[in-house]
C-alpha cells in the first residue's frame, strides 16, 4: 500500500510499473518518497513563516496544509513530464527549466526552516535593533518637545534671574547703609546721621520691591514649572505610546532582515540540503539509464500515437468522398427537370410576394 502510494506521488503510470522488475519499483519508490517528504518540509516551513505572521495556529496550519500540497502537485508535475530518451543532453535541456523551478521552491522552503533553526540568534539581533529603536524613538520624541521645553526652562531661568539681580542690588545697598553707619564708606562720619537714614530707606523700598517681585516671580515659575512638567508628561506618553509599536518589530520580514545579518554559511549549507533533497528526483531520473517502465510507457504512447494518426487520416478520406459524393449529387440534380420546374415556380411566387408588398407599403406612404 505504502509502495503504491509512493508510485502515485512520483507520478508514474502505477498499472505499467507494477509489470516492471522491482529495481524499477523500487526507484520509483524512492523519488515518490522525495517528492512525498518535500511536501512535508514545505508544509512545517509553510505553517511556521504563516503563524509568525497571523500568530494563529488553525491559519498557519490551514495554509501551510494548502502550500504543502502546492509543492506537492509542483514537485509531482516536474518529475513526471521527464521523459527518459537516452540522450544525455537532450534530457538535460529538458530538465534544466525544472531544475530553476526546484532551486525557486528550494529557497522558499528553506528560508521559514532557516528562521526556525536560527530563532534564538535572531532574537538577539532583533534585540539589538528594538534598543536601537527605542533610542532612536526617544530622540526624535525628544526633538519634538525640545524647542518647547527650552522656551519654558530659559523662562523660568530669567524669572531666577531677575529675582537673583535684586537681591544682589538689596544686598548691596544694605553693604552700603553699614559702612554709612560705621564711617567706613560715605561721609566717613560713625553714626546714623541723614545720609545713614537716605540710604536705609533706599534699602528698605528696595528690599519691599524685592518681596513683591519674589512674589510676582513665584507664581510664574510655578506656572513655567507646571507647565514644564506638562511638556515631559506629554514626552513621557508619547515614548510609551511608541512602544509597543517597537516592541512588536518581530514580523516575518523583520526576521529575514535580521537572518542576512547573521553568517552566511549556515543559512547555504541548509539552502543547499533543500536544494539536494528538491533537485534529487529530477537528477536521479536524468543520470539513470533507460528503464523497462520508459520503454513500456514510450510503447504505450507510440502506440496511442498511432492510433490517434490512422484515425486522423480515415476522418480525412472520410471528408474527401463524402465531398466528391455531394459534388456528383448536386450535378446530377441539376439535370432534373421536375425540380427545376419545382424551383421555377417557387421563384415565381416569391418574386409576387414581394411585389405585392412593395406596393403595400408604397400605397401606405402616400396615405391611399
Amino acid at each position: 500500500m505504502l509502495k503504491k502510494f509512493f508510485w502515485m506521488c512520483s507520478g508514474a503510470d502505477t498499472d505499467i510499473l507494477s509489470d516492471c522488475p522491482k529495481s524499477e519499483q523500487v526507484k520509483f519508490a524512492g523519488i515518490g518518497g522525495t517528492v512525498f517528504f518535500t511536501a512535508v518540509m514545505a508544509f512545517l516551513a509553510s505553517a511556521y513563516a504563516l503563524y509568525t505572521v497571523f500568530d494563529n495556529y488553525f491559519a498557519a496550519i490551514g495554509f501551510g496544509l494548502i502550500w504543502g500540497l502546492l509543492i506537492f502537485n509542483l514537485d509531482r508535475f516536474i518529475v513526471s513530464t521527464i521523459k527518459k530518451q537516452g540522450k544525455f543532453w537532450k534530457e538535460f535541456f529538458q530538465v534544466v527549466p525544472r531544475i530553476v523551478l526546484a532551486i525557486i521552491i528550494s529557497v522558499v522552503i528553506a528560508k521559514p526552516l532557516e528562521l526556525k533553526i536560527f530563532e534564538k540568534e535572531i532574537d538577539q539581533v532583533l534585540l539589538k535593533q528594538k534598543n536601537q529603536l527605542t533610542l532612536e524613538n526617544q530622540d526624535q520624541v525628544a526633538q519634538q518637545f525640545s524647542s518647547e521645553i527650552t522656551r519654558v526652562e530659559g523662562e523660568i531661568k530669567a524669572l531666577k534671574n531677575e529675582i537673583s539681580a535684586k537681591e544682589t542690588e538689596v544686598n548691596n545697598l544694605y553693604d552700603t547703609y553699614i559702612a554709612e553707619a560705621e564711617g567706613r564708606e560715605g561721609t566717613l562720619k560713625l553714626g546714623k546721621g541723614p545720609v545713614y537714614k537716605e540710604k536705609r530707606e533706599k534699602h528698605d523700598e528696595s528690599l519691599i520691591e524685592l518681596q513683591s517681585l519674589k512674589e510676582t516671580n513665584q507664581a510664574k515659575i510655578t506656572s513655567k514649572e507646571d507647565e514644564l512638567l506638562s511638556l515631559r508628561d506629554k514626552e513621557t506618553a508619547q515614548v510609551n505610546a511608541d512602544q509597543p509599536i517597537i516592541d512588536g518589530f518581530d514580523g516575518l520580514m523583520a526576521r529575514i532582515n535580521a537572518l542576512d545579518e547573521l553568517p552566511t554559511m549556515p543559512s547555504l549549507f541548509i539552502f543547499l540540503l533543500f536544494l539536494a533533497i528538491e533537485t534529487a528526483p529530477i537528477l536521479a531520473k536524468l543520470l539513470s539509464p533507460k528503464g523497462a517502465y520508459d520503454l513500456k510507457l514510450e510503447i504505450q504512447e507510440s502506440s496511442l500515437l498511432l492510433v490517434a494518426e490512422q484515425q486522423k487520416n480515415q476522418r480525412e478520406l472520410l471528408l474527401g468522398t463524402d465531398k466528391t459524393l455531394n459534388e456528383k449529387v448536386y450535378y446530377d440534380v441539376t439535370e432534373d427537370e421536375e425540380v427545376y420546374a419545382h424551383k421555377k415556380q417557387k421563384a415565381k411566387d416569391l418574386l409576387k410576394l414581394q411585389t405585392d408588398y412593395f406596393f403595400k407599403k408604397q400605397k401606405e406612404a402616400l396615405g391611399n
